[in-house]
This record gives C-alpha cells, sequence and structure tokens, in this order.
C-alpha cells in the first residue's frame, strides 16, 4: 500500500531549516510515503467574506489537501506558536463551516529550530488547532529537531546519524499510523 503525504511546511524562507527538513523527510521516507510539498506561500490573508467564493489560490489548496491520504506539518516557531502563514492555510482548509479538508485526515507534527526544545511549544499549539479540526495526528513519537548548522546538507543528507536514525524511525511510526487511520 501506497500513500500520497502532502507537507505543509510552515515558513516562506527560502532558507528555510525546516523546508531543509521537509527534503530530509522526503529522501528518508520508506517507499510506501510519497511525499510532496503542498505550498502556501500564495494563500490571501483568510476572510470569512470569501467563504462563499474562494480565491483559485485557495480552492487549489483544499483540493491539493483533499486529494492526500495524509499530511505532515514541518513548522518553525515563531513567538512560542506556529508561523502566521501556517495559520492561515490552517483556516482556508478548514473554512466555510462544514467543508473542512483536515477532518480525518491522519497528519504528523515534526519541526526544527535552532533552540535546545526544538519547536515544541509551537508543536503544543498546532496540536490543539488540529484536534479542533478534527485531524488525527501522530502523538508518539515527539520530533523536535535541534538544528545545527551542518546537521543537513544541501543535498538533504543529514550528517548526524543518530539524528537520521530518530527521523527514519519517525517516519516508519507515522507510516504505521497512517496505515491505521486509513484503514478504520
Amino acid at each position: 500500500m501506497t500513500y500520497k503525504v502532502g507537507v505543509i511546511v510552515g515558513s516562506l524562507s527560502k532558507d528555510s531549516i525546516n523546508r531543509k527538513l521537509s527534503r530530509t523527510l522526503t529522501k528518508l521516507a520508506p517507499e510506501s510515503l510519497i511525499l510532496n510539498e503542498i505550498p502556501i506561500g500564495d494563500l490571501p490573508l483568510y476572510n470569512r467574506d470569501f467563504d462563499l467564493d474562494y480565491p483559485p489560490a485557495a480552492k487549489t489548496f483544499k483540493d491539493v489537501v483533499a486529494g492526500v491520504d495524509a499530511l505532515i506539518f514541518v513548522t518553525p516557531e515563531y513567538n512560542r506558536s506556529i508561523p502566521g502563514v501556517l495559520k492561515n492555510a490552517l483556516d482556508w482548509g478548514s473554512r466555510p463551516s462544514g467543508k473542512n479538508v483536515f477532518d480525518t485526515k491522519p497528519s504528523g507534527i515534526i519541526g526544527t529550530s535552532g533552540g535546545a526544545i526544538g519547536t515544541a511549544l509551537a508543536q503544543q499549539h498546532l496540536h490543539s488547532i488540529l484536534s479542533y479540526l478534527n485531524c488525527p495526528q501522530l502523538m508518539q513519537p515527539e520530533a523536535y529537531i535541534q538544528f545545527k548548522e551542518g546537521l543537513i546538507t544541501e543535498e538533504g543528507e543529514v550528517t548526524n546519524p543518530s539524528t537520521a536514525e530518530f527521523l527514519s524511525k519517525w517516519l516508519s511510526a507515522f507510516e504505521e499510523f497512517v496505515g491505521k487511520m486509513r484503514r478504520t
């Protein structure tokens, strides 16, 4: 069984360390997980005035999310929470009422930052939001990656063997979680 997994990176920076992590996950993913990034940078700011007539970028985003079997959120931490661009994407995908594309979609959360606790607080906020959106989440193992210069090469290779092993185990746990959720 193979699963199409949409990867939503909560950063717009071209040099984002979370985008580097996302590329690494794509390289390390088991063959059963086909990972592709779902861009969020073109979404306008959510406004409920658009609920009756979604802009094209928002329609495309919702269609792409609806077309995947599962989601991985790769989030940085901004001011002890998720970035506004990620919250904006969640708002577009969950609105209008009754048209939530995240509903029952298996998901996983991972992130990296230079801090010792990685993106722990951002992930807690994201767990809360996804719970409200009825988006089931892989809760264990948690994945807070402390990023250090050189941890991930430009080619997406992880230079620290224990980090590479951890990421592979996280992806295996995610694969198992998606399989269970898709069978129910």
